[in-house]
């Protein structure tokens, strides 16, 4: 029956390449079991509902991206999307965490309307491809300023607003040499390297607290009290429902959150399945991937599953090609990719216990890295892409916010398209983003 419907041999496959594929790609994104719960906990969510969510949303969405599109393609929140989630509509705009669960939840509604309208194609062809480069690039740098800063290697400073922390205390002596195992790891090709980066410098940290080097600090590993649970917080689910108020009540606001959710997980996503589905062989010569439509569709229906459940937008994942390498090329693999993440939710205490923002550092500097190689497709020629590029990076990271960035880097794109006599080739659609994002930037919305 599985070699029927997942047509195994036609994709020369079988049952034993598809549950290594689906292990291997689980565990090259394992990893954010640990870095989920650190990085929405900071916007006041409980880590353990949060662990909750992401495990269960995940693997609820892989095994729906298996059956539906047949895709070997892994989907959990997407690091793209949690900063923005966090750091830009919590932190920044002042909205709490329900608030931001059902922006999630309405976005993901939207988001599966434009998938089946064809409204995707349109909004894509009006964006530069240089500016999906730069805010794809400007999200990795973000990552990694997020992950440097919570293991305290960088710190406020009164006179130069950043600088270096102590990089001999402990938490973030830990944090450096997790950083550079993982890149030393990784550059070995060692499968699953960061989430094995993750797991080695987490049993130093617990090493280095059993010396009494950082005892007692909370940036710390420690030894799990019980390595499994099955009492799961189930405190956010539904949450969502208690943040339509807010949500509701500031138009503006509003309009800026949806567009701030949409805009980056239209890309991610897109960003991601493309080359995935290429990786695989299915785009055929006129540059038609089979099915697709299929896999957006499955991966817009995962954003309304982690609002219920009770986390940010999930999304393909870009480590699926490790499965996909490994010779996954069926759906089979995303439901084994979905099962071990079910079977991983017992594992709360152990994740929580080891997995701090010290350790996490490492995961968030490495994957910010491979965001930020997307640079290299610019055309740092054309002067500007290159001054649009540039802004919306820089004020990305400086400014503390993804959107921001984003807004800055469209209107530079406007004045140096006006300057040069491109405007006239704007479509409709591009002058609308310009308008939304520069009305957004002087109210401060």
């Amino acid at each position: 029956m599985l070699t029927k419907f997942f047509k195994l041999d036609e994709n020369n496959t079988n049952l034993k390449t598809e549950f290594l594929a689906g292990l291997t790609t689980f565990l090259a994104m394992a990893y954010i079991l640990g870095v989920n719960p650190a990085l929405l906990s900071e916007g006041g969510m409980p880590a353990t509902g949060v662990f909750f969510a992401t495990a269960l949303a995940s693997g609820i969405s892989c095994i729906i991206m298996g059956l539906i599109s047949k895709y070997p393609v892994g989907l959990a929140p997407g690091m793209g999307i949690i900063p923005v989630f966090t750091y830009t509509i919590i932190i920044s705009m002042g909205n709490t965490w329900e608030t931001a669960l059902a922006a999630v939840f309405v976005s993901s509604i939207l988001f599966i309307l434009i998938t089946i309208s064809g409204l995707r194609e349109a909004i894509l062809n009006a964006i530069p491809l240089d500016l999906k480069f730069a805010i794809g690039a400007g999200i990795g740098f973000f990552l990694a300023f997020v992950g440097l800063k919570g293991a305290g290697i960088i710190i406020g400073n009164s006179s130069t607003l950043v600088g270096m922390g102590n990089i001999s205390s402990a938490p973030a002596l830990l944090a450096i040499i997790g950083i550079m195992l993982t890149l030393v790891l990784y550059l070995k090709k060692v499968p699953a390297a960061v989430f094995l980066g993750l797991v080695i410098t987490s049993i130093l940290g617990v090493i280095f607290t059993l010396f009494g080097f950082g005892t007692g600090n909370a940036l710390m590993p420690s030894i799990p009290t019980h390595f499994i649970s099955f009492n799961f917080d189930v405190s956010l689910v539904g949450a969502f429902t208690k943040g339509f108020s807010q949500l509701f009540s500031n138009i503006p606001n509003l309009l800026t959150i949806l567009f701030s959710l949409l805009f980056v997980t239209f890309f991610d996503t897109t960003g991601t399945l493309i080359p995935l589905a290429n990786q695989c062989g299915f785009i055929d010569e006129d540059g038609n991937a089979d099915g697709i439509g299929r896999a957006f569709l499955a991966d817009a229906i995962s954003g309304l599953i982690g609002a219920v459940l009770g986390t940010s937008t999930l999304n393909a994942y870009v480590e699926s090609a490790t499965g996909i390498e490994l010779g996954g090329r069926t759906g089979l693999t995303a439901i084994f990719i979905g099962i071990f993440f079910l079977l991983s939710l017992v594992f709360a205490p152990t994740v929580l216990s080891l997995f701090t923002s010290s350790v996490t550092a490492a995961a968030l500097v490495i994957v910010g890295i491979l965001m930020a190689a997307q640079l290299k497709e610019v055309d740092w020629n054309n002067m500007v892409m290159a001054s649009s590029v540039f802004i919306t990076t820089i004020m990305m990271i400086l400014t503390y916010s993804i959107t921001i960035g984003i807004s800055w880097g469209f209107i530079t794109y406007a004045v140096a398209s006006i300057a040069t006599g491109k405007a006239k080739e704007f479509k409709l659609v591009t002058w609308l983003l310009i308008i939304v994002f520069t009305v957004s930037l002087f109210l401060g919305l």
